[in-house]
């Protein structure tokens, strides 16, 4: 008859949990359908807004749900210890699908980069072989792939829609925002409008920004070094402690046993992540 109870407030409890989560995702949902928040809109691309929530909640909870568990197997049984940090590391990996996904966008913003010179080399010789613009963009979009091609795609697109080919470059500036894009794209603009030889320019242009190129390659090789050495000086405690926990588990059992262990953990992991930052940013150059 107790378990039988036992397990009646626990499937109660469990359903209770399971409609204040469904309702409130529900309600953020709504939200997000009405804000149209810009950093959900760059997103879309990989994930929609809902979708994304979706993934956030359920993390935060089998993330908070299993560290809740492993801390009662681990012999931590104050639930005003098990409970906050459970919930902590719950937002935290709330947090990790949203990161996951802005760096799948930055490392589509790097791949496009990484093709603007051949995107100018590619106009230049279509226009220099006697296609139009509009023309050499085309056959330009056939032969490169990435996120370059995709982005051609979309501008012809917008091309065939009525833009002018220097408004459809300027579209894409926006929405592919770097240096190198936004002085291809402000010659062709201005060279279109005064009538001077787009394709004597364009020359010009690949020659800037193959030196630019050349010059940021070797400022990466040369910080190279440093962001490896900032990886490794930040993943160096978390390495240690398990060592220790595994030659002696008496000793580091505290750590994550007491509520002063969580939070020696907690200054560590902050101190950690702090100087990570800073280091990335002392071997981060601006150019």
């Amino acid at each position: 008859m107790i378990y039988l109870n036992y397990s009646l407030i626990f499937a109660a409890t469990a359903l209770f949990f399971f409609l204040v989560i469904l309702a409130s995702t529900r309600y953020l949902q709504e939200k997000l359908e009405f804000s149209r928040a810009a950093r959900y809109e760059k997103l879309r691309r990989f994930v929609s807004p809902q979708k994304l929530l979706m993934e956030q909640v359920f993390a935060a909870l089998i993330t908070a749900c299993l560290l809740f568990l492993g801390q009662l197997t681990f012999g931590v049984e104050q639930m005003r210890i098990a409970i906050p940090v459970s919930a902590g590391f719950g937002v935290l990996a709330f947090l990790m699908p949203y990161w996951y996904y802005v760096h799948l966008l930055k490392k589509r913003q790097e791949a496009f980069e990484s093709k603007i010179l051949d995107l100018a080399m590619g106009l230049a010789n279509g226009m220099r072989s006697g296609l139009a613009l509009g023309q050499a963009v085309e056959a330009l979009s056939k032969r490169i792939g990435g996120p370059m091609k995709e982005e051609l795609v979309v501008l012809l697109r917008e091309h065939r829609l009525g833009l002018d080919l220097p408004e459809a470059f300027e579209r894409l500036s926006a929405r592919m925002p770097c240096e190198d894009l936004h002085l291809l794209v402000t010659t062709i603009s201005l060279t279109t409008k005064s009538g001077g030889s787009l394709v004597e320019v364009l020359e010009e242009i690949v020659e800037t920004i193959k030196s630019r190129t050349e010059f940021q390659d070797r400022l990466k090789n040369m910080t190279a070094q440093g962001r490896f050495e900032a990886l490794v000086i930040s993943c160096a405690p978390f390495a240690a402690f398990l060592l220790l926990y595994l030659i002696d588990p008496v000793l580091m059992k505290p750590l994550i046993s007491t509520g002063v262990g969580w939070l020696a953990v907690g200054g560590a992991c902050l101190l950690v992540t702090t100087g990570y930052f800073v280091l990335r940013k002392i071997i981060t150059v601006e150019v």
